[in-house]
């Protein structure tokens, strides 16, 4: 072997044991995946950590939705760098028990386009298990593009005991992709914690009666097909649009979403502890 070679596999080899003593620090690894875009999976992971740090869990968040990041948005951190500190990169604390990483931490300019090949995104995504300041956490929640690409595929492979929720809406143009996803899950041997649906339904807000605007069921028939535990429904809330776009992640849903959004965690608990 050269000596590029060897000086390669040894930091190769030095990097996988720093993702590895990270990853024994982690009780709980979830993916949280979508076949398609446009489904909120990013506004479903940012409220799964959300609230499961608000009962108490550490968490930490992890943004590799390379194209599309919003995570920062969600949080209000958009424009905000990552520190590096003693050669690590410092993730920013959103509360106490609650930890944000998003590769717009990285950009000179937040709306910049990154044109990465598949290569560089991989390495990026090692490098947020390897140099990032996590500490022990009880849950890694990464948020991860749609589709069954790279990032899906190197979180499959290099987070072990790594397990998915995949979040879908109504709609059949949906759910089929959802099916690819599930598929591509037990290729990789990776566990389907459950399916969520979103957009399911609308909430009138002066009335209270709910309107199946995208349909509703699909996500949970398509769990039970699949033999998937199905962890439940999100209605169409224009608060999670007032919340996003202000950066404030929850504040501004409905009681009625917060309720829902609490019975997924619960359920989500659930599976866990039933896996144990």
């Amino acid at each position: 072997m050269a000596c590029g070679g060897k000086a390669q596999a040894s930091q190769n080899n030095e990097q996988n044991q720093k993702i590895n003593q990270f990853l024994q620090q982690v009780k709980h690894k979830i993916v949280v995946m979508s076949g398609k875009g446009g489904v909120g999976k990013s506004t479903v992971a940012a409220n799964l950590a959300v609230f499961l740090s608000n009962q108490g869990y550490k968490v930490g968040l992890l943004d590799v939705d390379v194209h599309g990041p919003s995570i920062s948005g969600l949080f209000g951190l958009t424009g905000l760098k990552l520190n590096i500190i003693e050669e690590q990169l410092q993730p920013h604390s959103f509360t106490d028990n609650l930890k944000v990483v998003s590769i717009q931490g990285l950009l000179d300019d937040p709306d910049s386009p990154l044109i990465w090949r598949g290569p560089v995104k991989i390495n990026m995504i090692r490098q947020f298990l390897s140099d990032v300041n996590w500490g022990p956490l009880d849950f890694l929640i990464i948020d991860s593009p749609p589709g069954t690409g790279d990032e899906p595929l190197t979180v499959a492979q290099t987070v072990t005991d790594c397990k998915a929720v995949i979040v879908t809406t109504p709609q059949e143009i949906a759910l089929a992709d959802v099916r690819k996803s599930i598929q591509f899950c037990q290729a990789v041997k990776m566990p389907v914690l459950g399916i969520i649906e979103n957009m399911s339904g609308f909430v009138c807000p002066s009335c209270g009666s709910t309107h199946e605007i995208f349909k509703s069921g699909g996500g949970e028939k398509t769990a039970l097909e699949a033999n998937i535990p199905f962890l439940g429904k999100l209605p169409i809330d224009p608060g999670v649009v007032t919340a996003g776009d202000a950066g404030q992640a929850i504040d501004s849903l409905t009681t009625r979403t917060k309720e829902n959004m609490q019975g997924i965690v619960d359920n989500l608990l659930k599976e866990l502890s039933n896996e144990q």
